[in-house]
């Protein structure tokens, strides 16, 4: 409302949130306030007339309906009476000295119609009125005069509106019609609800009437109007339900079923406690999106600009990605293939989906599995049960009001199985393309369509996926970064958000080149990044203190000395492996779900009786690895292990409160005993992985990326791996690879050849042998 508006030109505005001015209506107001006087005293100026209009609910963007009412009024002491002479429609309010003016333009009026029309208009109108008046248990003589001194049709429908209780909303829909003859059978509408409630309650009244007193009689009727009323507004939620269940999208035997629970709703009352749950089912039926979601134009450039905005690095995952999306955009119906993003934490996984979502234009819906127990959270409960709830599925599309939104199955390995149900079955028909058309959730009990949802599920590890579920899923390894795309990512995309989140610019706060080396060297241990960003964010916070503390003077710049002063000593120091270990002593390389490590394999011989002893928390399939290597060795080495029967072997791997399992120790465990029998150390920093068979083949394993990044940091300059990890070599950085020597062997034969310090002798095999004899050095 602006307010350059000068005094006389338009006329001032009276409004009011709680009453409607109809023509030929009076309507009393009070000149308590400041602006009703105001108000007055400016029409005083301009003939003697204003403008009636009523205030629009509070949550609309409008103030003002458009369509008001001119009036006339007369001053009586302390209370100012409104006429109201004519229908105006309203516009370009305008506020001048505390006075509210408007312009305005005589409302339309449509009168067609005959005059026999309108002549049985009113007469309708009359009789309803009468009928009416005598279900009212008052005195309604005065009104009933005025009914019949109402000469025309616009008269009597204005008089009948202005007494009827009805909602302000409605006096104005009615106020804002331009034809007579509408106007009329609105009213007419209004009425005939307003009788057959007033007869519900005279037939109460005639009930009761016959064995209660007056007094008794009286309170129950008042208790019974509130029931009627409850009742009357309930009979309104129905009327909503059906129509919106009539719009639906749906297919009629769901509709049908869809009546039958709108039937049941109406025939109980609201005291019955299945009426609430019939109400909130339909509810949830009618909110969510059955409708196909419309697509927005895949754009591979666009898509490819907000992957590399969000992550960098990735680029293999990105690329199957993009790949994916292309055979969406060539393939408008294609059903895609379920995504699986697997890798340690902190990668990006989840942050990949929202991408997508970004990429796509379509809605984003996480949902975190991890620790799920009941299939329940899947497909959701059955109606009959207290409490009953649809599963997560249902519940995010509710949400998010579209079919096809791109929907995120977070930490989908973590899923458990308790005593209700198993999740992971539950998932099975809602991942499956050509099954998930008509997914059932046990609450809505209704076939859903989630075909057109974009699935993407993620995952720490893949063996813990059951083998249907993965079969389901095409399987996306997110890999551990290096430090070199550590280091870019903090100072690219952490800092400068640390920066933004604790209100700190680049010319108040700065971090130097070293401290991001050191922090991802000392102080954080991950395949992702996501540690990384928490020290980064300690450290914004403690230079926010000190720019604060300083009063805003200077810049604050923090160097790698200032590291110990916010976190101590560092948390992760620098394990340079050895170049020379003691006798029976390797380096292994290790997998874990943050990334790769080292660990030192320890072996000793004691006096006894050929026991094996192993130690370390090791799992079953390490522990038969240390067996089948203790075999090899009996085989392999007979010279050296002839009095093997009158010792005991103990094996031993540090830091034994970790649990350890995994076949990928075995030729480190070959190569620690072969040491411990020889009396021979491994020199030089060599490290071991890869699995060994009782036939003296080395197989592949797992993990080699994170495995050689780990040995990378410990300074390890040679690794020996199974030949057929060759191509998982591509995946690693060739600064790693330029700096570390492979060594590729296939057979214990080939080890003991090209790594251990060993000759081979010339002696005979003993029978069975799977390959040479061999002989420690001197």
């Amino acid at each position: 409302m602006s307010n350059d508006l000068e005094i006389g030109k338009g006329l001032p505005v009276l409004s009011s949130r709680h009453a409607i001015l109809f023509p030929g209506r009076r309507l009393p107001f009070k000149l308590k306030k400041k602006q009703i006087r105001s108000t007055i005293s400016q029409a005083n100026k301009t003939g003697g007339v204003l403008l009636f209009v009523g205030e629009r609910p509070i949550d609309q963007e409008q103030e003002f309906y458009s369509v008001g009412t001119k009036a006339e009024y007369v001053v009586q002491k302390n209370e100012v009476l409104l006429t109201g002479l004519s229908r105006v429609h309203l516009h370009e309010f305008k506020k001048a000295q505390g006075v509210i003016l408007a312009n305005y333009s005589e409302a339309r009026e449509d009168k067609e119609g005959s005059r026999e029309s309108f002549r049985h208009l009113t007469k309708a109108i009359r009789t309803l009125g009468e009928d009416i008046l005598s279900l009212i248990p008052a005195d309604t003589e005065k009104f009933r005069s005025q009914l019949k001194v109402a000469k025309t049709a616009e008269e009597l429908i204005y008089l009948v509106a202005d007494h009827m209780e009805s909602s302000i909303e409605e006096k104005q829909a009615l106020l804002e019609e331009d034809s007579l003859k509408q106007r009329g059978l609105s009213l007419l509408e209004r009425m005939q609800k307003a009788k057959e409630a007033l007869e519900m309650q005279a037939q109460i009244r005639e009930r009761l009437s016959i064995k209660m007193n007056k007094m008794q009689r009286d309170a129950l009727l008042r208790e019974h109007l509130r029931a009627i009323q409850e009742e009357l507004g309930e009979g309104e939620q129905v009327d909503q339900l059906r129509n919106t269940v009539e719009d639906l999208p749906v297919a009629e035997p769901i509709k049908l079923q869809l009546r039958n629970e709108l039937s049941k709703l109406e025939a109980m009352g609201r005291q019955s406690p299945e009426y609430y749950m019939i109400r909130n089912y339909l509810e949830l039926v009618c909110q969510l999106p059955w409708e196909s979601g419309e697509s927005s134009e895949i754009d591979l450039e666009t898509a490819q600009a907000i992957l590399d905005q969000d992550h960098y690095g990735l680029s293999k995952v990105k690329k199957r990605i993009l790949e994916h999306l292309a055979v969406m955009k060539l393939n408008k119906g294609h059903r895609g293939t379920i995504l699986l993003f697997v890798g340690p934490p902190g990668v990006g996984k989840t942050s990949l989906g929202k991408s997508i979502a970004k990429a796509l234009d379509r809605p984003f819906c996480r949902v975190s599995l991890g620790g799920v127990r009941d299939d329940a959270e899947i497909r959701g409960h059955r109606r009959t049960y207290i409490g009953a709830m649809p599963g997560q599925i249902i519940q995010s599309l509710k949400k998010v009001k579209k079919k096809n939104p791109v929907f995120l199955l977070d930490e989908v390995d973590k899923l458990g199985r308790g005593i209700s149900g198993d999740p992971a079955s539950a998932l099975l028909e809602v991942l499956d393309p050509e099954q998930n058309s008509a997914f059932q959730d046990h609450y809505l009990d209704l076939p859903f369509d989630l075909s057109e949802i974009l699935f993407i599920c993620t995952a720490n590890m893949l063996e813990a996926i059951p083998s249907p579920l993965r079969d389901r899923m095409e399987v996306i390894e997110c890999s551990s970064y290096t430090e070199e795309e550590k280091k870019h990512i903090a100072k690219e995309y952490l800092f400068p958000r640390q920066l933004e989140r604790h209100g700190l610019s680049s010319r108040q706060f700065g971090l130097r080149d070293q401290v991001f080396d050191v922090l991802i060297r000392d102080y954080t241990r991950e395949s992702g990044v996501r540690e990384l960003n928490r020290k980064i964010a300690a450290l914004t916070r403690f230079g926010a203190k000190q720019f604060v503390e300083q009063h805003h003077k200077r810049k604050v710049s923090f160097n790698s000395k200032h590291l110990d002063e916010v976190f101590g000593p560092p948390l992760y120091p620098k394990e340079d492996a050895d170049a020379s270990l003691p006798v029976g002593v390797a380096t292994g390389l290790a997998w874990t779900p943050v990334g790769g490590d080292i660990l030192f394999i320890e072996t000793k011989k004691l006096a006894g009786k050929g026991k094996l002893i192993l130690t370390g928390q090791l799992g079953e399939v390490m522990k038969e690895s240390a067996q089948i290597a203790l075999s090899l060795l009996k085989v392999n080495l007979p010279s050296v292990t002839a009095d093997i029967a009158d010792l005991d072997i103990h094996i031993h791997v540090p830091t034994g409160a970790i649990p350890k399992d995994g076949p990928s120790a075995g030729i480190g465990l070959f190569s620690a005993l072969v040491s411990l029998f020889t009396h021979t150390p491994i020199k030089g920093k060599i490290a071991f992985t890869g699995e060994i068979t009782l036939r003296g083949s080395v197989m592949p394993v797992g993990g080699i990326k994170e495995k050689l990044l780990a040995a990378h940091r410990a300074g390890i300059q040679k690794v020996v791996l199974c030949k057929k990890n060759e191509k998982d070599l591509r995946d690693i950085p060739p600064m790693i690879l330029g700096e570390l020597e492979i060594v590729k062997v296939s057979t214990i034969d080939e080890l003991l050849e090209k790594v251990l310090p060993f000759a081979p002798t010339k002696g005979p095999l003993l029978p069975g042998s799977a390959g040479k004899g061999y002989a420690a050095l001197n």
